[in-house]
């Protein structure tokens, strides 16, 4: 079985939406989207520079339209499991069928818009830590005040809080650690630094009607499956001041026996990820449309004896 996975924030880049909007129909269906959430999704997503698309409120909804154009471009797939990383687990949502793409989007759309200003209270970001042993990082992250906001497995963690708190850290790394690396974001996410986020989520929630998972769902909290879509968009509001555990759902990967994983776009992040803690599974990003018939041919190849008899 195959799981189809979409990143956080951080994996955007310039232009990267271009060579996606020269797909049949997917302009129209990207202009469609702008119109209805108030951005310009094409401008940001082909001629905005780095810095445009660093904007929360920008880089968010950015990310949740190229996960689903490129998601489509695969044509009708089933996916095994779905999870996304951060802002990713709204596309997953949608991968799911428990919100429909405009759903998707608004709910994108309001969660950007006020994790941007709950960032704006206070200056701060977020690095990762390469290597190093975890329990020792987390120790030394709450010494210095950070929080290990993002889990990641594969020797990553992601650490939060005030630029003060990561310019020290930078200069007092935890034994064992290679390398600190500042992210492309811009503000302490799932800290509690969001929670202003999360009242502003909850109240855009309430306006939605989540049906219940037609794909195993993957939840980045705790690495659970979650059967409900209640129950996954009440996770949706809380993840913005809670951290990502994507170790965990790794491990869930490896109980339900996943054999490949697709990244969609803009993929690279997740799948870096998966070769060093999923050893024997076979992972594809999608970066541009070049990558679908390759991603197509994976997904062919994990089809079941007991699928392809059905599909007979």
């Amino acid at each position: 079985m195959f799981v189809l996975v979409a990143p956080g924030q951080g994996a955007q880049t310039p232009g990267f939406l271009t060579p996606w909007l020269e797909l049949p129909g997917a302009a129209d269906r990207v202009a469609a989207w702008s119109d209805a959430i108030g951005l310009d999704l094409a401008h940001y997503g082909t001629q905005a520079d780095a810095d445009e698309i660093r904007d929360t409120s920008v880089a968010q909804p950015l990310l949740v339209a190229a996960g689903l154009l490129s998601a489509a471009a695969l044509g009708d797939i089933a996916p095994g499991a779905v999870a996304g990383h951060s802002v990713g687990e709204i596309t997953a949502a949608s991968f799911a069928g428990v919100l429909d793409d405009s759903a998707a989007l608004t709910l994108v759309r309001t969660r950007g818009l006020a994790m941007a200003e709950a960032a704006a209270v206070t200056d701060t970001g977020m690095s990762a830590l390469l290597g190093g042993d975890p329990e020792v990082s987390v120790a030394h992250l709450e010494k210095l005040g950070l929080t290990p906001a993002n889990v990641n497995g594969a020797g990553q963690i992601v650490a939060a809080g005030t630029l003060e708190q990561l310019a020290a850290l930078n200069e007092d790394k935890p034994e064992g650690v290679r390398k600190v690396v500042p992210l492309k974001v811009a503000g302490a996410f799932h800290t509690h630094h969001m929670a202003p986020a999360v009242d502003a989520l909850a109240k855009a929630a309430e306006a939605l009607t989540p049906a219940d998972p037609k794909i195993t769902y993957v939840s980045n909290k705790d690495g659970r499956t979650v059967s409900t879509g209640a129950e996954i968009v009440s996770r949706l509001v809380g993840q913005v001041a809670n951290p990502v555990r994507w170790d965990l759902c790794m491990e869930t990967f490896k109980e339900l026996g996943v054999t490949a994983l697709i990244e969609v776009c803009p993929g690279g992040t997740l799948t870096g990820l998966a070769k060093r803690a999923l050893p024997g599974v076979r992972t594809l990003a999608l970066k541009t449309p070049d990558d679908l018939d390759a991603a197509r041919e994976l997904i062919a190849a994990t089809a079941t004896p007991a699928a392809d008899a059905a599909g007979a």
